[in-house]
């Protein structure tokens, strides 16, 4: 399962900079000035999973192979985008076909740099934003209307498709994002095909200062209140210390962040809550060729995660058999986990666990 996130936000607040720390490349021109980022630029990073190395470890795999995660770095956006201003919709539309936004806010003071703004008010910057998605998806959402009403009497889809278009007007209509519309499960495949900037899952990154890496600083605090008013997720990352962290190999890295008091690059907290946001989580396969993570949803079945690996897996499920992360570790490996009775056989309607080590039978 392909993670993609869309990385949002104002010009000169340090997107494109936090952007070339994850990605490890310079793609992305980091300049202090508006619209410096001309493309939208996209980055495949792999998700940190400490776990893979460990087993890999006790198997002597001779490869890892994490899960990936894509970063889409989108021009800044100002007031009046929805309208055309600065580079406008033609970067709002590249939103449509990510999985989750990240909004980042500017939480830093320097007046080197300057906010297209004139003010450093991280609120008032993720109001702009949003702002200006909410209108870009009532643009949208009122020139699907008389179409759909004349196709509604006749044609029951379009008939649905008209009440969940409703819905999310009626949200927009009073200043929330689609996301806080009340939609049944049996209508999320529908909603998710409006294809609304606004009810995409919500993130804010907090981009401060050097000195406020570990704990974040009073702006950072503003924004985690309003997450959590929000129903989103916060995190506090420094961009400028993480473009650095991206420069450094793996021993200089720990070295670097114990100084900063830091236990973790930015990037992991990044995508950790990118995954709790979207309700995600990962099982493992390990073998002596390779070690792998592959990405489900928290509720997958046996059946479906097999599914991930390939269809014909899940078409012809028999069984799953599974060691828990914790019993592989303990008793070092698939053999030992079988010896204390700790590999199960597990069926169809087996829920995966995060961290199941599994070796799936099926029909070919």
């Amino acid at each position: 399962m392909a993670l993609k996130v869309a990385i949002v936000g104002l010009p000169n607040v340090g997107k494109s900079t936090l952007f070339n720390a994850l990605t490890q490349t310079a793609s992305a021109q980091a300049a202090n000035y508006p619209f410096c980022t001309i493309e939208p630029n996209t980055g495949d990073v792999a998700v940190p999973e400490p776990r893979l190395e460990v087993l890999a470890s006790i198997v002597g795999s001779k490869e890892i192979i994490p899960s990936r995660i894509n970063f889409v770095d989108i021009a800044g956006l100002v007031r009046g985008a929805s309208k055309g201003e600065g580079l406008g919709n033609q970067f709002l539309a590249n939103i449509r076909d990510c999985d989750a936004v990240a909004f980042v806010a500017r939480c830093f003071e320097d007046s080197d740099i300057t906010h297209v703004e004139g003010r450093i008010d991280p609120l008032s910057d993720l109001d702009i934003i949003e702002t200006e998605l909410m209108l870009a998806d009532l643009e949208s959402l009122e020139k699907r209307v008389p179409n759909l009403e004349k196709r509604a009497r006749q044609d029951k889809d379009s008939a649905e498709t008209l009440r969940l278009v409703k819905l999310a007007l009626e949200q927009l209509g009073n200043g929330r994002p689609a996301r806080a519309a009340k939609v049944a499960p049996e209508d999320y495949k529908a909603w998710h095909m409006l294809q609304l900037l606004t009810s995409l899952p919500a993130l804010y990154v907090c981009n401060v200062d050097e000195g406020s890496a570990d704990k974040g600083n009073a702006f950072s605090d503003k924004v985690a209140e309003r997450a959590k008013a929000d129903d989103a997720k916060s995190v506090v990352i420094s961009a400028q210390i993480e473009s650095e962290i991206a420069l450094l190999d793996p021993a200089e890295r720990a070295e670097f962040l114990e100084t900063l008091g830091l236990h973790e690059p930015g990037l992991n907290r990044l995508i950790r809550e990118a995954y709790s946001l979207l309700g995600l989580q990962s099982y493992f396969t390990v073998g002596p060729k390779e070690a792998r993570a592959w990405t489900i949803e928290v509720g997958c079945t046996a059946p479906q995660a097999a599914g991930v690996i390939h269809n014909d897996f899940e078409k012809g499920f028999i069984r799953a058999e599974t060691i828990g992360f914790d019993d592989f570790v303990a008793f070092k490996g698939e053999q030992g986990a079988k010896d204390a009775g700790r590999m199960r056989s597990e069926g169809k309607e087996y829920i995966v666990k995060d961290g199941d080590v599994m070796h799936f039978r099926f029909n070919v």
